[in-house]
């Protein structure tokens, strides 16, 4: 097949890789819907693939990985900058040329009897001042037909690149999945990602966290803009005016239910709507205009299929219903559709778990077994989602008048606060925590620290990410207000207090507010607070004034023994001192205001 470019930077790199991984045929992937059929039907014809019932599930598929191939891998995960310094604390390093060597020789071959394909792609709308473009080279019509759900592949990527020789380099090659040389490689000064031996979308859609967050945010800091795990959102109010925020959650906290947030009866009836940008990455740019704007570099949803439904989250359900590839569900036979955990509570009788094995399920469940992988996934066109925003696919982004970071946290922080300032709010994003729950492994109750979400996503050290947050806050003519939330304050019998999912809205009516300075708040230790009475808390059951009372107090025992556990945190970068003076002032700055 022709290549789809003359670019000589393009063509340089692709020879030197089918030179060492020796693919029998080349495949350029143009985008057209005549290619992706073709390919669909021969991973369909080797079980690759699994066609699912076309009436219920129109253009749907199911895929399974293998057992040991089933989430992304941490420990696996490098930054191969030059110095271990550049890496930072928080990431693993390998010197890169000890790096290449290595994946040399798993590279090595490691295509032979099969199809290279080549997926150009573009992160964010084609031609967008955002957008980047990404060439991904794969032995995996999984991975094809996934990055064309996730990101903008075909001909007119090839066609914006031009001659330009400014791409990401991406290479993925499955080879034969062995946990042992399983390796997913970043190296942010060469613009090159490379994963071996894995199958699974997190660790070979290298458009996504690997792209779009790890080289992304090195890219961001050396080019004055910023590569963020963050949701955007947009909240349209009954004037019809839609104001947007980002935020950012680390997992397990609600991130994608905020998303697609569906405002609560009362609010519904006021004429108020929300509208999803993204649900994962945002890339922030200042405008002309001197405020923060943001786009979703990403064109579909890669969720978490355990626990999505019709009650926790009917958008994102929707969305699953056409086109849509399922990986590590389970296979109702009777009527060749999928189940996974808290889908519903009729699990089939008559089913395929994940891994393929034939079970009845009810049964399979009540001995202890999963029918889904509880990482299970779907990867869903953004399009199908009925509250995407109309401003999706705008390539200048949307304008960002608030930024929330939040966590799970028992009884430390409260419902709901806003930082004093930027740098302030640098710092709570940089001691964003979660607690671990039964369902995590290790005790009950430890606190986990993941700054601004990042902690597994940052592409370069983490105390200079602290600092070019610092330095974007000198940049940004009028900065979005920044916040805090909890959505899970626990009582005495460990009982969450607030109501969460809808309700949500509320909290971030007033943060709103806040971002325009159309509301009051109280000041504080550790930030500005709501008045109780201006949460609304209008049709809600249990919840009083007294309650709000509860949700909204500051413990200022609890905050000191925290401060104990952010300086612990925070020494991880004394080795190479890159933790910025502003972050130290301002625990300095907090300590002071707890000893008072």
């Amino acid at each position: 097949m022709a290549a789809l470019t003359q670019n000589k930077a393009v063509l340089t790199w692709l020879d030197e890789q089918v030179k060492m991984l020796q693919p029998d045929e080349i495949v350029w992937i143009d985008g057209s819907e005549e290619l992706y059929d073709k390919l669909r039907k021969e991973a369909l014809s080797t079980g690759e693939m699994t066609l699912l019932n076309q009436e219920k599930l129109p253009g749907c598929l199911l895929h399974r990985t293998a057992p040991n191939d089933v989430a992304r891998v941490e420990d696996r995960t490098f930054i191969c900058a030059p110095t271990r310094k550049e890496a930072g604390p928080t990431n693993n390093w390998m010197d890169p040329k000890e790096m290449y060597a290595k994946l040399k020789g798993l590279y090595t071959g490691a295509m032979k009897g099969r199809t290279m394909y080549v997926i150009p792609y573009s992160m964010s709308v084609v031609g967008s001042p955002f957008a980047k473009i990404g060439i991904e080279i794969t032995d995996s019509i999984y991975v094809v037909l996934n990055m064309a759900i996730m990101t903008r592949v075909g001909k007119n990527v090839m066609d914006a690149l031009g001659d330009s020789p400014d791409f990401i380099k991406g290479i993925h090659a499955k080879k034969d999945v062995n946990p042992e040389d399983r390796y997913i490689v970043q190296f942010p000064q060469d613009n090159t990602i490379c994963s071996v031996n894995s199958a699974y979308g997190g660790n070979v859609l290298l458009g996504k966290k690997c792209f779009a967050l790890r080289i992304a945010s090195y890219l961001g800091r050396n080019e004055g803009w910023m590569a963020e795990h963050m949701l955007i959102l947009g909240i349209e109010n009954p004037n019809g005016e839609i104001r947007y925020l980002t935020a950012a959650f680390p997992s397990a906290c609600g991130k994608t239910n905020l998303a697609m947030l569906i405002p609560p009866e009362g609010y519904k009836a006021k004429g108020y709507k929300v509208w999803c940008v993204g649900d994962d990455i945002a890339w922030l740019r200042v405008g002309p205009d001197g405020r923060l704007w943001a786009v979703n570099p990403e064109n579909g949803f890669f969720g978490v299929a355990p626990g999505t439904n019709e009650g926790s989250n009917p958008n994102a359900l929707a969305a699953t219903r056409k086109g849509t590839i399922f990986t590590n569900v389970a296979l109702n036979l009777d009527d060749n559709t999928v189940w996974w955990e808290k889908l519903d509570k009729n699990p089939p009788v008559n089913a395929l778990e994940w891994k393929g094995e034939k079970v009845n399920g009810p049964e399979y469940i009540a001995n202890g077994g999963k029918l889904a992988h509880p990482n299970s996934r779907f990867t869903a066109p953004a399009v199908n989602c009925p509250c995407i925003s109309s401003e999706f696919n705008n390539p200048q982004g949307v304008p960002i008048s608030a930024i929330v970071f939040g966590g799970r946290r028992a009884k430390t922080a409260p419902l709901v606060y806003q930082s004093f300032d930027w740098n302030h709010g640098v710092f709570v994003g940089s001691i964003m925590a979660s607690e671990t729950t039964a369902a995590a492994a290790g005790a009950v109750g430890v606190v986990r620290r993941d700054p601004m979400a990042m902690l597994p996503f940052c592409g370069y050290n983490m105390g200079d990410y602290f600092g070019h947050w610092i330095e974007m806050g000198k940049k940004i003519p009028h900065q979005p207000k920044i916040f805090n939330v909890n959505w899970f304050r626990t009582d005495d019998e460990g009982n969450f207090i607030w109501p969460g999912f809808g309700d949500n809205l509320r909290v971030l009516e007033w943060i709103m507010k806040r971002a325009f300075d159309e509301i009051d708040a109280v000041e504080t230790e550790i930030g500005y607070m709501p008045k109780p009475e201006d949460i609304n808390i209008e049709g809600l059951d249990g919840i009083t004034l007294d309650t709000m009372k509860g949700l909204l107090s500051v413990d200022k025992e609890l905050w000191k023994e925290d401060v104990k556990s952010i300086k612990e945190f925070y020494s991880k970068f004394d080795e190479f001192d890159t933790l910025p003076a502003e972050l130290k002032k301002e625990l300095a700055d907090f300590e002071a205001r707890l000893a008072k």
